[in-house]
């Protein structure tokens, strides 16, 4: 397939990556993002593989930050704030997403939005375990419930935003909640936000870095939590 081209008069572009231990899926990730993007940066949570060289020879030009504290929440927030390009788009490291769909959440930006955020269940069923899907439907109707969203799904990590916008959003998480609290805040902040469909190919290499249970618990209290906190 073709690459597609980036637009006359886009915005510049940053792909913004965390990382623990994914020196066996960025091979997946960092080669299939495009070459018109503006600045690719990895955030690593002090990984004890060879995540940061292999990416660094994936990708000679990326730029690799170490977080200062745990968490992806924590690593994002960092990100955010050090990209220089004005459109942020958010990748997950295990390979799941496919960064060829890029400019399918980059145009609705260029036509007004402030947030597209991916859904795995828009147009197709996700590659993803059954107890997995449950709990999403959970914690996507609960957001629906409180905070009078549509969305179909809230826990994908493939999102892109302008970063003037992001900036209006108090985000305060630094574990993986952190898609919960973003995507009921910019409904409360009052943000245009569009779904996006995006492929879940499943993760490519490596092992989760979350326990299904524990982390839906953590972030059906977020969505809750929000739902009261003024």
């Amino acid at each position: 397939m073709a690459e597609v081209e980036k637009p006359i008069n886009c915005p510049t572009i940053t792909v913004l990556i965390c990382t623990l231990n994914e020196e066996d899926s960025l091979p997946y990730v960092l080669p299939a993002i495009p070459d018109w993007v503006d600045e690719i940066l990895l955030v690593d949570g002090h990984s004890t593989d060879n995540t940061v060289a292999v990416a660094k020879q994936l990708c000679p030009r990326i730029k690799v930050l170490v977080q200062p504290g745990k968490g992806k929440g924590d690593a994002l927030k960092m990100g955010i704030n050090e990209a220089k390009g004005e459109i942020i788009v958010t990748l997950d490291a295990d390979g799941a997403t496919d960064p060829g769909e890029m400019m399918n959440f980059i145009e609705p930006l260029m036509d007004g939005y402030d947030f597209a955020k991916g859904s795995r269940f828009l147009n197709s069923t996700p590659v993803m375990p059954l107890h997995r899907k449950f709990g999403n439907w959970v914690l996507t109707t609960t957001s629906n419930i409180l905070f009078n969203t549509k969305y179909t799904d809230i826990c994908s990590g493939y999102n892109a935003f302008r970063k003037e916008a992001i900036k209006k959003v108090h985000l305060v998480s630094d574990g993986f909640n952190m898609e919960q609290e973003m995507n009921v805040k910019i409904k409360k902040a009052r943000l245009r936000v569009i779904e996006v469909a995006c492929q879940d190919n499943g993760r490519r290499g490596g092992v989760s870095k979350t326990r299904a249970v524990k982390q839906g618990l953590i972030d059906l209290f977020t969505i809750i939590r929000e739902r009261f906190r003024a």
